[in-house]
């Protein structure tokens, strides 16, 4: 244990130490895999089920007991903007288990103009990650889980390759069911750039608490994600009266909030809002008013867990999620 938390240090303290201000790459890593997370505002490392997608938020979640499962996930972002991820977990012995996934996301077909603005073709852009979990049980409580990610993009005809880990702990109290969870997330370098300038991945310190009702199926989640920075950059430059956030909403921004109704292990429905993507998508003439609220629900369908949420990340346009897992072992009997 000492151990575990000792690396966790490290980490801390070598990600805080390289921060720098600038462009982030393989942005994409900051969306969701799961239609559960998704449901609950888009951030989660806390929630304890037998759901593999929740690795991809935290490794620590990945358990023995998610023995050689499979996971597919679709999400229609925007327009012809799509991600999706597939994944297998496997059981090593009794208190450990690994996993190996991949995800991309598609920017659909973009336009290639002149400095003139004249249109002379079209060109692709992609990202994808492929990654490999592993977790292990320190006690009754506590799991510690690390996950390697090498990482591809391209934009037209330049690539860029990354590799990067998450380390992360989960905590898990049966009796009083209360779960605990802390993440360092994209950890590592852009290996190589899509120039010669370098950028700096999109890594993170999230941290995160679920608490389920004494006398309800309720449950209610709080994540608190960016800890590595206070403030945010803004991106508008045509808004010169904005000075920035004020503390409040610099406090605010941090964090997410969820709640599920959980009746059976074979229903769960899920609402979420995060404080942060609401903020960042209010437009000055009022629109983009659900921006930063999701939802999302699952059931449980023969062998296949299917879950599916709603969130909107822009103004304009809902994100569509579903997600489907099932354990192989169940096609035997």
């Amino acid at each position: 244990m000492r151990n575990i938390l000792f690396v966790l240090f490290i980490f801390v303290f070598a990600g805080t130490s390289s921060a720098q201000n600038g462009d982030e790459v393989f942005d994409f890593l900051r969306i969701p895999n799961s239609a559960r997370v998704n449901s609950l505002g888009g951030h989660n490392i806390s929630i304890i089920e037998r759901d593999p997608s929740l690795i991809f938020h935290n490794p620590a979640l990945l358990g023995a007991e998610m023995d050689k499962m499979v996971n597919l996930n679709y999400m229609n972002y925007i327009s012809d903007v799509n991600a999706g991820s597939a994944l297998f977990t496997k059981a090593l012995k009794e208190h450990s288990a690994w996993g190996v996934g991949a995800s991309f996301f598609s920017y659909g077909n973009l336009k290639e103009t002149t400095g003139e603005n004249q249109i002379i073709g079209d060109f692709s852009a992609k990202d994808i990650s492929v990654v490999g979990f592993y977790s292990h049980d320190l006690n009754d409580r506590w799991r510690g889980g690390l996950s390697l990610k090498f990482l591809y993009s391209s934009i037209a005809d330049y690539t860029s390759i990354g590799l990067c880990v998450d380390a992360g702990l989960s905590y898990y109290n049966s009796e009083k069911e209360f779960s605990a969870g802390i993440t360092l997330k994209n950890i590592g370098a852009q290996l190589k750039p899509y120039d010669n300038k370098r950028q700096k991945m999109p890594w993170d310190i999230q941290a995160g608490i679920s608490k389920k009702m004494t006398h309800a199926p309720i449950r209610f989640s709080l994540t608190a994600m960016y800890l590595n920075r206070w403030k945010f950059d803004y991106v508008d430059d045509s808004d010169q009266e904005y000075k920035g956030d004020n503390f409040f909403k610099a406090l605010v921004k941090h964090f997410v909030i969820g709640v599920d109704y959980i009746p059976s292990d074979n229903f769960w429905i899920g609402v979420g809002f995060n404080p942060k993507t609401s903020l960042d998508m209010k437009l000055r003439d009022g629109g983009g008013a659900l921006s930063g609220f999701s939802a999302g629900a699952g059931v449980k369908i023969k062998m296949f867990d299917v879950g599916a949420s709603i969130a909107k990340y822009n103004p304009s346009a809902l994100s569509l999620m579903i997600s489907v897992s099932m354990t192989l072992d169940d096609f035997k009997n």
